[in-house]
């Protein structure tokens, strides 16, 4: 039950994978449940964590679009799924004989705020895919186009703007932290990027603290996934142009992509699960990367990359090609009698 001076959170999942619920568990320093109570937040409702189903769970949901109970903050996590032809019958809620799209809908309308949890909700996601034949679509966003479900126009009762917390999946910290700015009254419109995003990762690169960066600084690069070097001239990797701070906030205490040897693929972006290409292979044009550093010219990253691999050590230049470390750094201090 819901305190006078706590605010109300309800939860729901459409179009995906739930990854972004599995990712939001691994929380830590502190877990889940502690940062829900620490920020002041009554759950009223989560397909995961409450015991209420069927009947009793959409008791629940009723209570909040008649007005029986108030909503701080309603999150979705997955794309609205609006097939076939606009009905939304490609997913309905269990028990209801209506659309989710419907409570999705009537939900957001009540909430004071709204939240949309992993790039699904955010823009379509990997649920639009391949044709989008279940019409899946973001709460305000079509992919890059505004719009979505809601309408570019949607607020919350609040006045506040959908706020997407994108990735696929989402990180538990940008989850917790923009709950914690709507909670705390800390959030307005100035904390969210073009995107909608939360600034406070999505005004960083991933490429900030990637342990590769110094293969990329001399341009020395993996040609196998398994090797050292880094990603972005052959095997696909986005760090330059994706906008997180997954190695700078890492995950699970210590991880990220990078540093399991898996390249960048641009997960808080709209539209990164059609990137044209194979994820793992560097689309090019006259032998020089398409997707160059997002705020780099062409001109200057051609002249630096050439400087920069004249200049390569012969330790880098070996370990990049490596799946481990061959030439170890040279002490210029030791000398020897």
């Amino acid at each position: 039950m819901a305190r006078a001076d706590r605010k109300t959170l309800l939860w729901l999942q459409s179009g995906g994978c739930g990854g972004c619920t599995l990712s939001l568990f691994c929380a830590e320093g502190p877990d889940l449940v502690t940062a829900l109570d620490a920020i002041g937040i009554d759950l009223l409702w989560h397909p995961s964590m409450s015991e209420d189903s069927g009947a009793s769970a959409l008791a629940v949901m009723e209570d909040v679009i008649a007005g029986r109970r108030h909503l701080d903050i309603f999150c979705l996590e997955g794309a609205v799924m609006t097939g076939p032809h606009g009905s939304g019958r490609f997913h309905m809620m269990g028990g209801s004989g209506k659309p989710m799209m419907w409570w999705i809908g009537e939900l957001a309308k009540a909430a004071d705020h709204v939240v949309a949890v992993g790039s699904c909700a955010a823009f379509g996601g990997i649920t639009a895919a391949n044709g989008n034949a279940t019409g899946a679509r973001g709460l305000v966003f079509d992919g890059r186009e505004e719009g979505g479900f809601l309408g570019s126009g949607f607020s919350g009762r609040e006045g506040t703007g959908v706020i997407n917390v994108a990735g696929c999946p989402t990180h538990p910290g940008w989850v917790i932290e923009a709950i914690s700015q709507l909670a705390s009254g800390s959030w307005d419109e100035t904390a969210a990027d073009g995107f909608g995003r939360p600034r406070a990762y999505a005004d960083h690169l991933v490429h900030h603290g990637c342990p590769r960066n110094e293969y990329y600084e001399f341009k020395a690069s993996a040609e196998q996934p398994s090797d050292l070097g880094c990603m972005m001239e052959h095997l696909g990797c986005k760090g330059t142009q994706a906008h997180a701070d997954c190695n700078t906030r890492p995950w699970n205490g210590a991880g990220s992509c990078l540093k399991g040897g898996y390249a960048c693929i641009n997960c808080t972006a709209p539209g990164f699960e059609e990137p044209g290409h194979a994820f793992a292979s560097t689309p090019k044009f006259a032998g020089i990367p398409i997707g160059l550093p997002a705020d780099m010219p062409k001109a200057w990253f051609v002249a630096l990359a050439s400087l920069s691999k004249a200049a390569t050590p012969k330790r880098l230049r070996e370990n990049a090609v490596s799946h481990r470390q061959v030439v170890p750094p040279s002490d210029r201090g030791l000398t020897k009698k």
